[in-house]
């Protein structure tokens, strides 16, 4: 009876019964769309996490400069992650990763968790691609403020990560403000040179410690890591199509002609024909005063250096006791008709600015009419580049023309001056306690002080703290052939420690220069 009363209590009558069935239809679909969005929400839970970039650039053009990896576009360098010695901190943290990823798409969002799981990114991409014949590494940068970790931590140990993939027009952001190129490590990279010692015929003797007989190669397998973010090799297939149908120049003193000669024989190791690279006039010594330039046949462009040591005008001066030599501090140098319509421009100087005649100040900074009695070379050298400054900001066209300033390249003589018998013969690796690094040079503080006043963008390469550990990678005996140079006497000893062997240290420079431009860069040179 009691089970009977319950049914007739929840019996409907049927005028109600299509009330009853839309109260239940409307509840059901409330519960349905409940457990989607808690589901919804639990998900993006778990998602929530730091980005890291996995850059897939683009595929334009085909072959690349044999020491680099396969890949002719890519940010990425095998290298990197089997290099010894410093770059171990980093295989440890790129050894968090372990899980495998399931999908890859362009722009899309995955869920990774370790090597394993980078790598079968990369193989997704290769296949997605169509560059199966391809290998490269994982070139990460965090995007996390790192609050609380190592800069260039990516994330915590074991932990999902949201990886975005997207194309080489990302590379700009990748390579982002946070991270200082120019702050670094140098670390073992077997991988190096870029072209093999004693190949390239464009280096002068004394830059060819190699032809002069210098017996160690340990100076050539370095590679310099920034802290907090990896930089790809210069590619210099790439480097060329950029460049296609424009001008390269190189304008300052022979530390600039050494960097010159350097991304000279980096572009051409790439190309198959090299007679196809050559010197327009016909010349193969490029020490003295000049303009010269190499042409890229393949590409229409050329890559070219232009000797002014100073920028501004070196001068003689008229006075009643007769002529003697001076230093326009006021004036550019008259080379400027000679690269000022560029589409990159690489400025330097500095060297000049330690000998004898500038560093005394007595009776040889002009300005105008006037020759200074003594003027300190600090002073003198802000005044020169305040007149550059001034120069660039009327004459160049910031929409057609990149400009760069390559700082001071620190010199490493020990128990004197390059004519007072300073060594650094037999010095074999870099020096590694910072304790021993030189200050920040005053004249790259001028020089900084003096482009945030500028009005054209200006790209300050600040090269003087990585060159300031390389005690290892200076000429010192081998400028010239060893053999001779022991048969003379010892005032003819002069060893060179400020400019640098090639291959050698002003790779990097390029590199680096490389990694700015497509930083920085506008037109084709945009990511």
């Amino acid at each position: 009876m009691h089970v009977l009363f319950s049914v007739k209590r929840l019996a409907f009558s049927d005028p109600f019964l299509p009330h009853r069935r839309r109260l239940f239809s409307w509840f059901s679909l409330g519960v349905v769309a409940s457990l989607v969005l808690l589901s919804l929400f639990i998900l993006g839970k778990s998602l929530r996490v730091p980005k890291v970039a996995v850059f897939v650039p683009q595929l334009n053009t085909v072959g690349a400069n044999s020491s680099l990896a396969s890949c002719p576009f890519l940010p990425f360098n095998t290298s990197h992650s089997s290099s010894s010695g410093s770059s171990s901190s980093n295989t440890s943290k790129s050894d968090e990763f372990k899980s495998p990823v399931k999908i890859i798409k362009e722009g899309s969002a995955v869920v990774l968790d370790g090597t394993n799981g980078v790598n079968h990114v990369l193989d997704e991409i290769k296949i997605y691609k169509g560059l199966e014949n391809y290998s490269f590494s994982p070139y990460l940068l965090s995007e996390s403020s790192n609050k609380g970790k190592h800069e260039g931590d990516l994330v915590g140990k074991n932990s999902s990560r949201n990886v975005t993939v997207t194309r080489n027009e990302k590379m700009q952001g990748g390579l982002h403000e946070e991270c200082d190129i120019f702050h670094g490590k140098w670390i073992r990279d077997e991988s190096k040179p870029y072209y093999p010692l004693g190949s390239c015929p464009h280096i002068d003797r004394d830059f060819n410690c190699h032809l002069n007989g210098r017996p160690d190669a340990e100076y050539v397998k370095w590679r310099w890591q920034p802290y907090g973010c990896n930089i790809p090799s210069l590619n210099a297939t790439d480097f060329l199509e950029r460049l296609r149908g424009q001008r390269l120049v190189f304008v300052g003193d022979s530390l600039n002609r050494n960097m010159w000669e350097s991304l000279v024989c980096i572009l051409r190791e790439s190309i198959r024909n090299k007679k196809r690279v050559f010197e327009i006039s016909g010349r193969r010594e490029f020490k003295k005063k000049g303009v010269y330039s190499f042409r890229f046949e393949d590409y229409n462009c050329s890559v070219d250096f232009v000797a002014s040591p100073f920028i501004v005008q070196e001068s003689t001066f008229k006075s009643k006791n007769g002529s003697f030599e001076t230093l326009r501090l006021d004036l550019m140098d008259w080379t400027t008709t000679r690269y000022q319509d560029a589409n990159i421009i690489v400025f330097n100087t500095g060297h000049w600015w330690t000998h004898d005649k500038t560093s005394k100040g007595e009776d040889y900074y002009q300005e105008g009419n006037h020759v200074h009695a003594r003027l300190k070379v600090l002073d003198a050298y802000t005044r020169a580049l305040t007149t550059w400054a001034k120069w660039v900001d009327r004459k160049i066209n910031a929409n057609q023309t990149q400009v760069f300033f390559r700082g001071y390249s620190v010199t490493h003589f020990w128990g004197g001056q390059w004519n007072s018998g300073g060594q650094c013969h037999k010095e074999t690796e870099p020096i590694f306690n910072e304790t021993y690094l030189q200050k920040y040079p005053s004249k790259m503080r001028a020089l900084e002080s003096v482009i945030q006043h500028m009005k054209t963008p200006v790209v300050y390469m600040n090269t003087s703290r990585l060159t300031d550990y390389r005690k290892d990678g200076h000429p010192s005996v081998y400028r010239k052939e060893y053999k001779k140079s022991m048969d003379q006497n010892s005032t003819a000893l002069f060893e060179d420690c400020s400019h640098w062997c090639l291959p050698g240290v002003p790779d990097t420079w390029n590199e680096l220069l490389y990694v700015s431009l497509l930083k920085y860069g506008r037109g084709t040179w945009k990511s």
